[in-house]
């Protein structure tokens, strides 16, 4: 059996079928990641934004 930590409120759960929220460990701890995505709380940084070929200008 594995277990892992809720990564919302860090309660201890199982990881398997029986639980339709992981890795979650209720949909209220899902809702609330979700929310935290959608206020832009969460960001995932850009390699380099220099390298963006849609910023190129056409010639």
């Amino acid at each position: 059996m594995t277990v892992v930590s809720c990564p919302n409120c860090a309660k201890k759960i199982e990881w398997s079928d029986k639980n339709p929220y992981r890795p979650f460990c209720s949909e209220r701890c899902k809702q609330i990641d979700l929310g935290a995505w959608a206020e832009e709380k969460y960001v995932i940084p850009a390699a380099n934004p220099a390298d963006d070929p849609l910023d190129d200008e056409p010639d």
